[in-house]
C-alpha cells in the first residue's frame, strides 16, 4: 500500500494529513475553509486517493497560511506516498469541463517541482476564500510534491466552475501518473534511474 501520514505543526497552522494513493475516493476534509474542503474532496474522489485533512489555522487572519500550509502537507504526503516511485507512470494530462468551462492540467512527477499558472479569476472571493490563495495552494503543492505541473484555463466565466474543473483536472492527472504501468513496474521511468531531484 502506497500510504502516508503527516503532521505539520507550525504557530499558525497544525495539519494532520493521512493518504492511501490506492484507494477508493474516501475523504474526510476539515479545514475551516468552506470552499477548500469542497476542492479537496473533489481532489480525493476524482483522483481515487483516499484523503484525510484535518487543519486548524489563524483564520482570525486570513486564509493564507492555512491554505499553504495545507498544500505542503498534502504534497509531502503524495510525495512520501509514492516512495521511490518505481513503476508509475510519470506523465499525465486531463481536459475538464465543466459547463461553460474547460481548463488543462498537465504534470510530470520529475521531483524537480514546478508551476506554470494561467488562470484568472474576475472575482476576489469563492465563499470566504480568496480566489488569489488557489495559485497559493498549487504552488506549496507542486514544491512539497516534486511535481512539474502546468495549469490552465482554456475558457469560463463562471469563477466556481473554473476552479473546480482545475482541481478535478488535477486529481485526473495524478491518478493516470501515479498508477503502476505494468510492462515496468520494477522499474524507475527515467534514464537517470531516479525521480528524487
Amino acid at each position: 500500500m502506497r500510504t502516508a501520514s503527516i503532521e505539520r505543526n507550525t504557530k499558525e497552522t497544525k495539519i494532520r494529513i493521512e493518504l492511501n494513493l490506492d484507494g477508493t475516493g474516501v475523504y474526510n476534509v476539515s479545514t475551516g475553509i468552506g470552499f477548500l474542503d469542497h476542492m479537496l474532496e473533489q481532489l480525493s474522489r476524482h483522483s481515487l486517493m483516499d484523503l484525510k485533512v484535518l487543519a486548524e489555522g489563524d483564520l482570525h487572519i486570513d486564509g493564507h497560511h492555512t491554505t499553504e500550509d495545507i498544500g505542503i502537507a498534502v504534497g509531502r504526503a503524495v510525495k512520501e506516498a509514492l516512495g521511490d516511485r518505481c513503476g508509475i507512470t510519470r506523465y499525465a494530462s486531463a481536459l475538464v469541463p465543466m459547463d461553460e468551462t474547460l481548463s488543462r492540467v498537465a504534470l510530470d512527477i520529475s521531483g524537480r517541482p514546478y508551476l506554470v499558472w494561467n488562470v484568472d479569476f474576475t472575482r476576489d472571493k469563492l465563499g470566504e476564500m480568496d480566489t488569489e490563495l488557489f495559485k497559493e495552494w498549487f504552488e506549496a503543492f507542486a514544491g512539497a510534491s516534486g511535481i512539474t505541473l502546468h495549469v490552465e484555463n482554456l475558457y469560463g466565466i463562471n469563477n466556481h466552475h473554473i476552479i473546480e474543473s482545475i482541481y478535478k483536472g488535477l486529481a485526473r492527472s495524478l491518478r493516470t501518473a501515479m498508477e503502476i504501468d505494468p510492462r515496468r513496474a520494477d522499474e524507475v521511468p527515467s534514464t537517470k534511474g531516479t525521480l528524487n531531484g
